[in-house]
């Protein structure tokens, strides 16, 4: 199991700031909670997620990939009656945007290692601080929004159930997933029902107080392979990746 501990919080504490800050509500099988994105410091990324949102590809989507005190990721994938997932229709990479640190309660977008400008759909919620590592691993994890409300108590609640391998599963057993013959259901998944948007009003924004990415133009001395709890550069590679080819595979690799 890959996991990053809460190892440093960043050290400057940003005030409000006036900034168009879209609210979206992401609407799952496990309650709804609303998220306050980063419209002007982050518009390219802000933009991108907004694309799939307004076309309709997050609906029916699931959460393929939980580690405890870590990520919640999804955006990715849909089970469409059997497995392995199937991809959702991306677009084109979007350019990264280091510019806030990927601390507990933030969204930011999954990408493909060792390429910063790689991230399409993809998006996981940073359960824990990740400042250590995702601010500055892969040229830094762009955070475009925060959860506000009781957002954090779903996703911690998510992040509790059963899993075969990082896959969280509702109602399907450990032998069931160690069972080659057993295969789960739509009504196993979490899922995303749909992401809409609730608010474009920019006093939206009035109340945030996202943390600036003082990381990013630290470069570590040797790239981190260590693939047990502190690999930055596996993590990338392995976590974050922009697909899931076998799910089975997954499960019993």
């Amino acid at each position: 199991m890959f996991k990053l501990n809460s190892l440093l919080l960043a050290s400057t504490l940003l005030g409000s700031f006036a900034a168009n800050a879209t609210i979206v509500e992401f609407q799952t099988s496990h309650g709804s909670f609303q998220v306050n994105l980063f419209d002007e410091s982050t518009p390219k990324t802000v933009e991108n997620f907004l694309k799939y949102v307004d076309n309709g590809r997050y609906s029916d989507t699931v959460i393929h990939r939980v580690i405890p005190d870590f990520v919640v990721q999804g955006g990715g994938f849909k089970y469409e009656g059997d497995v392995p997932l199937d991809a959702i229709a991306t677009y084109d990479a979007v350019k990264n945007e280091p510019k806030w640190s990927n601390v507990k309660g933030t969204i930011a977008m999954a990408k493909v290692a060792n390429r910063p400008d790689s991230a399409t759909s993809q998006w996981f919620f940073n359960l824990v601080d990740n400042s250590k590592n995702l601010d500055v691993d892969n040229g830094g994890f762009t955070v475009f929004g925060q959860v506000t409300g009781d957002g954090m108590e779903i996703l911690e609640a998510i992040a509790k159930i059963p899993r075969c391998g990082n896959v969280p599963l509702v109602n399907f057993t450990d032998e069931q997933c160690k069972d080659s013959n057993s295969e789960p259901g739509a009504a196993n998944f979490v899922t995303i029902n749909a992401v809409t948007v609730l608010d474009d009003d920019p006093k939206s924004a009035q109340g945030l107080s996202p943390k600036a990415n003082t990381l990013i133009d630290q470069v570590p001395d040797k790239p981190s392979t260590d693939s047990d709890s502190s690999g930055g550069s596996m993590f990338a590679g392995l976590m974050l990746l922009a697909g899931i080819f076998g799910f089975r595979r997954r499960f019993h690799r």
